[in-house]
């Protein structure tokens, strides 16, 4: 990752608050990490077990699915450092991502805010299944090896969003 992109993702105010919206989550075909090695998002369940960064393995509570019309970022496989995505990846302008490094430390940012024209890219509006993981409590997953907050929605940049 650039020091270029570290300085965009930090330059949008003081540290968001978090609450749920309907303009996040992962889109069909995203790996996650489970107990049971990567799994397409689609296949998950309510009870399966999910590796989280932040509290190891947890339970899934439910999945939420639906088709909505969002603002979609392409991250390229690698751009963010070795296997951070491992492949190329789409996400929802408002997913938050875990943006880590010698240059950046570690600060989630909405995925919008990484988009550099090149190997992250805006896409415009897409229509996109999306899959809201539910659990207890917020957590970090692995989604196709990029670090992803879910449960932890920055509500307070949604308003800056165009």
């Amino acid at each position: 990752m650039t020091s270029n992109m570290a300085e965009r993702a930090r330059g949008h105010g003081p540290r968001p608050r978090f609450s749920d919206s309907p303009e996040t989550g992962l889109g069909t075909g995203t790996l996650i990490h489970t107990g049971d090695g990567e799994m397409p998002v689609e296949y998950l369940c309510a009870g399966d077990r999910l590796i989280s960064r932040d509290r190891g393995m947890v339970r899934l509570k439910s999945v939420i699915r639906r088709r909505a019309m969002v603002r979609a970022i392409r991250f390229a496989a690698g751009c963010l450092g070795a296997q951070r995505p491992a492949c190329d990846l789409i996400l929802p302008a408002a997913q938050p991502v875990l943006l880590r490094g010698k240059r950046a430390g570690a600060d989630l940012v909405r995925a919008d805010q990484l988009a550099d024209g090149g190997d992250v890219r805006e896409l415009g509006r897409c229509e996109m299944v999306l899959h809201q993981l539910v659990f207890d409590a917020p957590h970090l997953l692995y989604a196709s090896g990029l670090e992803v907050g879910i449960g932890l929605l920055p509500a307070a940049l949604f308003t800056d969003a165009a």
